[in-house]
C-alpha cells in the first residue's frame, strides 16, 4: 500500500554560543519528572505554535525560556525524528545556531537549571568515544551526538538529516548538506 503520510510535530532547536567565552547555553530539564526529556541536557526550543513562521518560533521560545532577545540566527538544519521516545511521536526539527543576543539568562527556568557549558565539553559528550563521552556529563539524548558537531562545524550549508529511533534509541542517521 501506500506509505503513511508524515504529519509530524514541527519544532524548533536552538544552540546559542557565547563566542567570547566559548560557551554553550543548554538547559538540564531536571524540573518535572513528568517531562518526556526529565534529566537530559538539551538546547533550547519548543513547538511551534499555528500561523508562526519557525523562524518566529525559535525567537518566542527563546524569550520564553530565557529572557533573551536574539539578535542573530542561522538556520543550520533540520531533521525528521520518527518514533522518537516515551511516546513514540514524529518530529520535524529546525536546528538553529545564534550568536548574538539582547539580555543575560536566569539561572533556571520551567523546565530546569539553565547551564553556559564550554563548546569543547558539549563536543566532548558527541565523541565516539564512550569515555570522553561519561566525562563530560552531560546525558543528551543519544542521537544528538550525530547531529550537535554539524552545529558547530565550519561548513555554512545546512544539513538535512533522518533520524528513526526506537523509543529511546537511535536506528540510525543520514543527512546531506545543500
Amino acid at each position: 500500500g501506500d506509505p503513511m503520510p508524515f504529519t509530524p510535530i514541527v519544532g524548533t532547536l536552538a544552540y546559542l554560543w557565547d563566542t567570547g567565552s566559548d560557551r554553550v547555553l543548554l538547559v538540564r530539564r531536571n524540573a518535572r519528572p513528568d517531562d518526556d526529556h526529565y534529566g537530559k541536557v538539551n538546547g533550547l526550543g519548543g513547538k511551534l505554535e499555528a500561523d508562526e513562521s519557525v523562524a518566529a518560533g525559535i525567537r518566542r521560545e527563546i524569550t520564553e525560556e530565557t529572557g533573551l532577545e536574539l539578535t542573530t540566527l542561522a538556520l543550520r538544519g533540520t531533521i525528521t525524528w520518527t518514533n522518537f521516545g516515551p511516546k513514540r511521536e514524529e518530529w520535524l526539527g529546525f536546528v538553529f545556531l545564534s550568536t548574538g543576543w539582547v539580555g543575560q539568562a536566569p539561572p533556571a527556568n520551567a523546565e530546569g537549571t539553565l547551564e553556559w557549558v564550554p563548546r569543547e565539553r558539549l563536543l566532548a559528550a558527541c565523541s565516539h568515544d564512550e569515555a570522553e563521552r561519561v566525562t563530560a556529563d552531560l546525558p543528551m539524548w543519544p542521537g544528538d551526538r550525530w547531529f550537535v558537531p554539524l552545529v558547530f562545524d565550519d561548513d555554512p550549508r545546512p544539513f538535512h538529516g533522518t533520524m528513526p529511533y526506537d523509543g529511546d534509541q537511535p536506528i540510525s542517521w543520514d543527512y546531506e548538506r545543500l
